[in-house]
């Protein structure tokens, strides 16, 4: 392609930064933007549109990401689309697959890629591994997240938005904690009293709520009898609450007693333990196995108090699909893990290239951390120079307990966001590396799991699961797809 016809093809920039924090630390979105652009100025691109988020893509619907896939779908001149680098554009397998769909030509400009539908399977291979990398890197830091809400929750406060009865405020040590809601907490406290009578069912006790005035605090619709039935099960209400499994005592004001906490779930346990069916079997490819026939689900079901059997569930009509043994189904998904097998030379040269990506990826890290541990000193440097203004009586003690408290929790957050580049340093390679190997091993160790595992690793690894006349047929989802 000469260069007359390149300076004819027009490219859509996208942009995003998943944090502010990413804002202070070389990430911005104006940064991007100006590497983007001197790569379309030299590469002869028209830039056409520009789009950008400022998000976490934990979720797909990022905004701007939507803008750009369906200009994208309407504009058939423009088939490229420039971006800083893999985990800028998709940070998850769905925003992937959406844009797999498009027949586009991206070019991941920091890592010198270009990846299109001509693309050689090694490439695609290669990609399809840092998104997986990607997607658990952001795992990763709702996993700090997750560290740092439990810190809050051992010092007895609540970690996270206050529930309906109490407002979110901000404690004298600066610190985010909850305190009774003056106008709906009367209302927690009676429907407490209301329902520990046994005199009200739920929906009694939500219609009296409601009465009082009591609504969703964004939405001011009246609550539902559902969020009524939340509030008599959570302990919150008694000054303790349960968070990740475990029950803390707070230091929050209770709305209720104790003693009337349990008086209420006295009641609520008397009024459903007629009703609660509790699952006796844990069927290994219940829920997994679509009908071809009718498209509906296979089910598990015992027969003769000891055979397993699945079947189509017929919600749309009678099936003519028969009953299947369960060792047929688990001897045909293992005969399709059998298929995902390297070659030793092919390993060596997968892990050979996730090294060379985990350079790139450490040196962006090591970057991030140079700027974190320069901000640490900065504020450190404040707090120490203040601390002679108060000593010298230029400063109030007061101020100088509040700015301290305030920079320190800046540096607080500075230190987990090291720790977080540092974690995602040196898992990079390693978790590569194991799912390789997962792949490799898939079949031996779906044969040794139980059902639940084995249930996991079909779903991590095939999609689209279909059983029809006796056969089965399934989709191995990317990466696996470039193996089998």
């Amino acid at each position: 392609m000469n260069q007359n016809e390149r300076e004819r093809r027009h490219a859509a920039l996208y942009v995003r930064v998943s944090s502010r924090d990413q804002e202070k630390e070389g990430f911005s979105i104006p940064a991007q933007i100006k590497l983007l652009q001197c790569y379309a100025s030299e590469a002869g691109f028209n830039v056409a549109r520009e789009f950008s988020d400022v998000e976490t893509a934990k979720q797909a619907g990022r905004t701007g990401f939507n803008e750009m896939v369906a200009f994208l779908k309407r504009s058939s001149a423009c088939r490229i689309v420039l971006v800083e680098k893999t985990d800028r554009l998709y940070r998850n397998l769905k925003d992937w697959v959406t844009l797999d769909d498009l027949d586009l030509e991206i070019h991941f400009v920091k890592e010198n890629v270009i990846l299109s539908r001509d693309s050689r399977s090694s490439e695609k291979f290669i990609h399809g591994i840092k998104v997986l990398m990607a997607k658990n890197y952001i795992d990763n830091l709702s996993e700090e997240t997750k560290k740092g809400m439990l810190e809050k929750a051992e010092q007895g406060i609540w970690p996270s938005f206050a529930p309906l009865g109490y407002l979110n405020v901000e404690g004298p040590n600066g610190k985010r904690i909850i305190e009774p809601d003056p106008a709906v907490g009367p209302i927690i406290t009676r429907i407490f009293k209301w329902f520990g009578t046994g005199n009200y069912s739920v929906r009694d006790v939500a219609k009296k709520a409601r009465d009082y005035g009591l609504i969703f605090r964004k939405s001011k619709d009246p609550v539902s009898h559902a969020t009524v039935h939340k509030i008599l099960r959570s302990r919150i209400y008694t000054g303790d609450f349960d968070f990740d499994g475990k029950t803390y005592r707070g230091t929050h004001t209770p709305l209720v007693s104790i003693e009337l906490w349990e008086r209420a779930q006295e009641v609520m346990d008397h009024r459903f333990e007629k009703r609660h069916r509790k699952v006796k079997h844990d069927f290994a490819f219940s829920g997994l196995v679509e009908c071809g026939h009718c498209g509906c689900s296979l089910v598990g079901e015992i027969k003769k108090g000891r055979y397993i059997y699945y079947h189509c569930t017929g919600y749309k009509g009678k099936c003519p699909e028969p009953y299947t043994r369960e060792e047929v189904l688990e001897e045909r998904f293992a005969g399709l893990l059998k298929r995902l097998k390297f070659e030793p030379d092919v390993l060596a040269w997968v892990k050979d290239a996730l090294k060379q990506s985990h350079a790139d990826e450490k040196r962006e890290h090591d970057e991030a951390i140079e700027q974190l541990q320069a901000e640490y000193t900065r504020l450190q440097n404040r707090i120490d120079a203040m601390y002679v203004d108060k000593l010298d009586g230029r400063i109030g003690a007061a101020f100088f307990d509040h700015k301290a408290a305030e920079w320190r929790a800046e540096q607080d957050r500075i230190q987990r966001r090291i720790q977080q580049h540092q974690t995602a340093n040196q898992s990079y390679l390693d978790e590569g590396v194991q799912l390789l190997d997962l792949a490799n091993r898939a079949h031996d160790l779906f044969q040794k799991q139980p059902p639940n595992e084995k249930r996991r690793l079909l779903n991590f690894v095939l999609s689209n699961c279909t059983w029809k006349d006796g056969e089965l047929s399934a989709e191995f989802r990317q990466p696996f797809d470039m193996l089998a």
